[in-house]
């Protein structure tokens, strides 16, 4: 009846999203944004594994990828505190 239901699969729609997140990381500019983009591109990623039907690697990578989010986002904070004490100090001579 809908012939473009079948185009609608769990490998397609994973394919969008991480597409999506990896246009979203490269193109936009605020750490935070790229952040959610991160996320989006490890739900797609996590969609392929299952699509392939390797559901213990899809556990895994469900359980690091949290923990991968968690550790670029003190990254970024820390990035965030050094980048504002380097134009704070003015001994170096550097002013941006």
């Amino acid at each position: 009846m809908y012939p473009f239901l079948d185009l609608i699969t769990l490998t397609t729609v994973s394919v969008g999203v991480l597409l999506i997140g990896t246009a979203g990381i490269i193109l936009l500019k605020k750490p935070m944004d790229k952040v959610i983009m991160f996320a989006l591109l490890q739900g797609g990623f996590i969609g392929l594994i299952v699509s392939a039907k390797y559901l213990d690697v899809a556990v895994a990578a469900a359980i690091f990828d949290p923990i991968s989010t968690v550790i670029m986002l003190i990254a970024i904070t820390k990035l965030d505190e050094i980048r504002k004490k380097k134009i704070k100090s003015p001994e170096d001579g550097f002013f941006a």
